[in-house]
């Protein structure tokens, strides 16, 4: 992860609200970029590039990104809540720093919650066990299109380019 070339596609206001985000919880910024970093190669080696494009790989990526930050991050204060709140300001950061067009936000936003609601459900679970779920949901991920309501696949994974 180069971050001189990240800060370079990040306007200012953006930058300092990442500091004030991470500054909320300097002790999950490690657990973060750590499982930010896994979920890329977990995906790459699962999905090649493919995971970059609006598929169902984009959708597996964007679920176990959240997932792996709030599995990573519990261990620090033990509080389940704490760690999906972590995971979903971080997230909704990035979507906010990183313009995309409005569908592809809406299906990364949703993907997003996904991976929280996943943690939530399996806090138990190993993240080699998570990985499989989140793969076999994959497959059964729903096309969408910028008339699909959202909420009618709650804690499905959603997606907008074939593979």
């Amino acid at each position: 992860m180069n971050l001189i070339a990240i800060a370079k596609r990040v306007d200012f206001k953006n930058i300092l609200k990442g500091v004030f985000v991470g500054l909320s919880r300097p002790h999950f910024i490690l657990p973060t970029i750590k499982a930010t970093k896994d979920c890329i190669a977990i995906s790459t080696k699962n999905y090649g590039k493919q995971h970059h494009k609006n598929g169902p790989a984009n959708a597996f990526r964007h679920a176990l990104w959240n997932y792996m930050i709030a599995k990573r991050c519990f261990p620090w204060n033990r509080d389940e809540e704490t760690a999906l709140a972590w995971a979903k300001k971080v997230t909704d950061w990035h979507e906010d720093s990183f313009p995309n067009k409005e569908l592809p936000k809406k299906m990364d936003l949703h993907n997003n919650e996904v991976g929280r609601f996943i943690f939530a459900q399996n806090t138990e679970k190993s993240e080699q066990e998570i990985v499989g779920l989140l793969k076999k949901m994959a497959l059964k991920s729903i096309k969408i299109n910028e008339d699909t309501t959202l909420s009618e696949f709650k804690n499905r994974m959603v997606h907008i380019l074939e593979q």
